[in-house]
Order: C-alpha cells, then sequence, then structure tokens
C-alpha cells in the first residue's frame, strides 16, 4: 500500500478531474496522503480535502514563495486550522534562496520559518520543511529549535547535511525526482540514511519520476519512485512500500 506523505491536490492542475481521480486512487493501492498547503488559502482547502476524503490528511502553513502580503500575525489563523482532527502537520514552510532573492525578502522568509517551528513545537506537531539553495539557514534555524521534528521533504541535502538532519531524529523524504538521469546526491543519501528515516511522496502535481517525467504526477506512480530505493537498498519494492507506509504513520501519527 502506498502513502503519499506530501502532494498538493488543490493545485489548479487538478480542476478538470480532482473528484474522479481522489476518487480512484484508493482503488490503486493509495491507502494515505498528506496534503500541505502553502499560505492560508491553500491550507483551508487541504483541511476541505481531508474532510471529504478518508484517506487524505492535511498540513497547514506558509511556503517561502508565498509570503508576499503575509504577516506573522497570519500565523493565528494558522494554528487554528491546525487545530482541526485531520490536520498532521505544519507544512509546507522553509526557506527558497533559488526564488526568493531579495535580501530583504529572504531575512523575512527566516522570520517566518523560525516563528511557524515555534508554532510547531508549541502544537506537538511536526513539520514539512521545503529547503532550495538554502541548506546552511535551514539547518542552522533547526537547530535553533531543539524541540522540533520534522522532515526535509523532496530531499536536495548533501549526504553530510542529511547526517545532520538524521541526528536530530529528522526524517528524509524523496521524490520521482531521484529516477532522472542527472540525481546526483539522492542516491548517496538513500544509501547512508537508515530505511525507517525514509518517506516517499510526490510533490504532485510535478516531480513525476521516469518515464513519465514532465507529466501531472500523482500518488499512484509512487511505486516507480519506490524501485529506485528498492534498488539502492537491495530490497523490493514491496519491502519499500511496506517501510515507508508505517514510517508516515508514525511520523505523523496517523493510526
Amino acid at each position: 500500500m502506498i502513502f503519499d506523505t506530501h502532494a498538493h491536490y488543490y493545485d489548479d492542475a487538478f480542476d478538470a478531474d480532482r473528484d474522479a481521480l481522489l476518487s480512484a486512487l484508493p482503488g490503486k493501492g493509495v491507502a494515505l496522503v498528506v496534503c500541505p498547503g502553502c499560505d492560508l488559502e491553500s491550507s483551508r482547502q487541504c483541511v476541505d480535502l481531508a474532510e471529504k476524503y478518508d484517506y487524505i490528511y492535511a498540513a497547514v502553513g506558509f511556503h517561502p514563495e508565498n509570503l508576499e502580503g503575509a504577516a506573522l500575525t497570519d500565523l493565528d489563523a494558522i494554528r487554528d486550522l491546525a487545530g482541526h482532527p485531520k490536520v498532521k502537520a505544519i507544512g509546507e514552510v522553509g526557506l527558497d534562496y533559488y526564488w526568493v532573492k531579495s535580501p530583504e525578502d529572504r531575512t523575512f522568509s527566516r522570520d517566518f520559518f523560525d516563528a511557524q517551528l515555534s508554532l510547531a513545537e508549541e502544537l506537538d506537531l511536526p513539520v514539512i520543511v521545503h529547503d532550495r539553495d538554502a541548506h546552511k539557514d535551514c539547518l542552522d534555524i533547526v537547530r535553533a529549535h531543539p524541540n522540533a521534528r520534522g522532515v526535509f521533504h523532496c530531499c536536495a541535502l548533501s549526504a553530510e547535511d542529511a547526517k545532520v538532519v538524521l541526528d536530530r531524529g529528522w526524517m528524509l523524504s524523496f521524490t520521482g525526482n531521484i529516477t532522472f538521469a542527472n540525481a546526483r546526491r539522492a542516491p548517496e543519501v538513500i544509501r547512508c540514511a537508515p530505511m525507517d528515516r525514509i518517506m516517499l511522496e510526490t510533490d504532485a502535481p510535478y516531480m513525476a519520476p521516469v518515464p513519465h517525467r514532465g507529466e501531472r504526477c500523482d500518488s499512484s506512480l509512487i511505486p516507480i519512485t519506490a524501485a529506485t530505493i528498492a534498488q539502492l537498498k537491495g530490497l523490493t519494492v514491496e519491502e519499500v512500500l511496506a517501510i515507508t507506509l508505517d514510517n508516515g504513520k508514525r511520523f505523523f501519527d496517523i493510526t
């Protein structure tokens, strides 16, 4: 059974057939999905989807690319949403220095990330971290929150940085991009990471694995990503799916 720990099913790429797709996924072996928000509106949409579909759970938070017009006081609304019984994490939060360029915007995004980690600690919820080209600052802020626990989603860390995360008891999650020919860091990290710290995701509608690269992604493609991990770890695809299902349920406290 498949646990897709990160899929944005509110995205407009699914507008044409969202209900049909989400109704069909359990029949394709999808047991669980976590849908993370990127701002207040999408966080509310994630909660709506979690209310509509038994197998979908939500995460709520502000993505670093979605902070224009946001204020730290907006986290009061995130706190309220996080009280919903199907909200299982704060996310997607973090830093993105690929898209966020100006020093002022980067400072603001660091402040927002720091505040959302504090919120996660307050609520005793795990955190879903987005980290693009900002590894040092992400790790520095994580270190400043010793009571936070989380996952680096779509993991792009080096093996050295991944060890820092793993030593803190955090998780690593991998998308279909580990199947790409230019994947370099991920195979090394996967080889050294314990299987009980690895989760699978799509980042749907993005990151479809080869041979579907460039197409709209959905949770039914997770076994292709699992096959790459299975090859690297000397396991079967079924073993990888079973282990990552258990890992995700434990991490998100889903029984």
